[in-house]
């Protein structure tokens, strides 16, 4: 499933959102194509989409949670990667 936060997380002069999936990286990454998010907006386990595409994510589908509920829902998927314990996936598992 796709999940969304409020554009509640300010940066660079806009307010942004997370966009994870608690499925696969495969789902959250064909869901940003879809979005139009860069690959480069993908930080280890989200992408931060711009205020301007929020409720374009919620049209396609995704579902909006809190921001700890995310958190808790990457956690429970095996799919949450913090900062201090991230290493690259390998291409075959993006």
């Amino acid at each position: 499933m796709i999940l969304v936060d409020e554009p509640l997380w300010p940066g660079r002069g806009h307010l942004w959102s997370h966009l994870v999936s608690d499925v696969s990286f495969d789902e959250l990454h064909a869901f940003a194509e879809m979005l139009g998010a860069p690959r480069r907006a993908f930080d280890r386990d989200h992408y931060d989409i711009p205020e301007t595409r929020f409720r374009s994510a919620l049209w396609l589908g995704a579902t909006l949670l809190p921001s700890r509920e995310i958190t808790a829902r990457l956690r429970a998927a095996g799919l949450r990667r913090p900062k201090h314990q991230f290493r690259p996936v390998p291409p075959a598992q993006r």
